[in-house]
């Protein structure tokens, strides 16, 4: 029987049982009528969306009865993540290794929306993308010095969901929940809970302690992927935020944009540049994950004036190469997201596989610094064990004194200089 209108508008409320829908608790101030006309009206920018022929192809043969407009829905894509070794096993061919967490407790949750799992090699497990968000059995080896918490966030958490470890900012936790799963996830243990999945009265001792500290000026909002958040929901944030005359910027951090493009919608990105100054700080991992739909999907936030920066995790066997990982900064520049940051991998309970040394870090560093764009170098940091913070780490150009006060240094080809250090 046809369904009615009404009834085919209604999919975004009820695509996510509430146990899964990030914020689990709807707030009394949103109303159904509130969440269908944003959904009626983000309809038109879904239909104008790229898809690649290779997601075109992806979902005609594992989804012949989605349209493009489902394609095109990120609530679609949430629903139809797949979310087990065995709904992954349908759409690639999995490794004796990949095989082996299934029905084990995992610490990290398995979720990779259609989009991405599109971009997977369907053979080949050392594709660099595939070891990303593919579980594998070397999760399950601890590593000495790895921890649960190896920032000691916990430790410098005044108040539930706030970080405070910098003078005049702070990290902002408002979901645990993401769209996609990165193996290596710092916080897995908030994403593994359901405590974080939290709606806007969890928020409230958070922004409060914001409010009450006026040395705060700037507030990085992470999670979890806050863009997995209804606009709404969002916007509530945002402008309880912005209402607070002492913070001066605010920042999101995500990976929503390269996991699941067809969320960046027009309407998200119309809420968004209403609370200028404000930056995305996105996680990219390889340039593979440049496709046409991500491109457009920075070029949407770029346009809107919103200054997009990345992060990216050094990771052994994805992108510990200097030609990789140029690659990827140049990918960034042509999509008009500046380079922020390469992190050494955080020591994570279960991430030795992915583990690189800090030399490899260095000398990825030094093949980049005079070989291509300033623009296209970010900064290579060790976001230290403990709570001790980001550490910026460079290769050593300063040789020491000359005579009469000279400093030595050498430059990218290794020649050396002399410069005069004298006040």
């Amino acid at each position: 029987m046809e369904k009615s209108p009404n009834e085919k508008l209604a999919i975004p409320r009820q695509e996510l049982p509430e146990d899964e829908e990030p914020p689990s608790k709807q707030p009394s101030f949103i109303d159904e009528a509130s969440l269908l006309d944003e959904y009626l009206k983000s309809r038109t920018d879904r239909d104008k969306s790229l898809i690649s022929e290779r997601s075109l192809a992806f979902m005609q043969e594992f989804f012949p009865e989605a349209t493009l407009k489902d394609w095109n829905n990120w609530h679609w894509q949430i629903k139809n993540s797949a979310r087990s070794i065995q709904q992954l096993s349908r759409y690639i061919s999995l490794s004796d290794s990949e095989i082996k967490p299934d029905g084990n407790n995992h610490s990290l949750p398995l979720r990779i929306t259609p989009y991405y799992i599109s971009l997977l090699d369907r053979t080949n497990a050392d594709q660099p993308l595939r070891k990303s968000v593919v579980p594998v059995f070397d999760e399950f080896i601890i590593h000495p010095g790895e921890n649960a918490d190896p920032l000691s966030e916990e430790h410098d958490s005044p108040v539930e969901n706030i970080v405070h470890r910098y003078p005049d900012r702070v990290l902002f936790l408002v979901t645990g929940f993401c769209s996609t799963y990165c193996r290596y996830c710092t916080r897995t243990r908030m994403v593994a809970t359901d405590k974080c999945h939290v709606g806007v009265k969890a928020w409230e001792a958070g922004i409060n302690y914001i409010q009450n500290h006026k040395e705060i000026r700037d507030v990085l909002i992470s999670g979890g992927d806050p863009l997995t958040m209804p606009d709404l929901h969002l916007e509530y944030l945002l402008s309880r935020l912005r209402s607070i005359q002492h913070v001066e910027i605010i920042r999101i951090g995500t990976k929503v944009p390269v996991v699941m493009p067809q969320r960046i919608t027009r309407p998200l990105v119309n809420m968004l540049k209403k609370y200028h100054p404000l930056y995305l700080s996105i996680h990219f991992t390889h340039a593979d994950e440049m496709t046409v739909e991500v491109k457009e999907a920075c070029e949407k936030l770029a346009n809107a004036g919103i200054p997009l920066g990345s992060q990216t995790v050094l990771l052994k066997g994805i992108n510990n190469s200097v030609k990789v990982m140029k690659n990827l900064m140049h990918a960034l520049l042509r999509a008009r997201v500046k380079p922020y940051y390469i992190y050494q991998c955080d020591p994570v309970l279960g991430s030795g596989h992915f583990r690189t040394t800090i030399k490899e870090g260095l000398d990825i560093m030094e093949g980049l610094r005079g070989h291509t764009s300033g623009y296209a170098v970010p900064t290579y940091v060790v976001d230290a064990p403990g709570g001790g913070g980001k550490i910026p780490l460079l290769p050593d150009y300063n040789l020491g004194h000359a005579e009469n006060g000279y400093v030595k240094l050498r430059n990218f080809e290794n020649r050396e200089f002399l410069y005069p250090d004298i006040s």
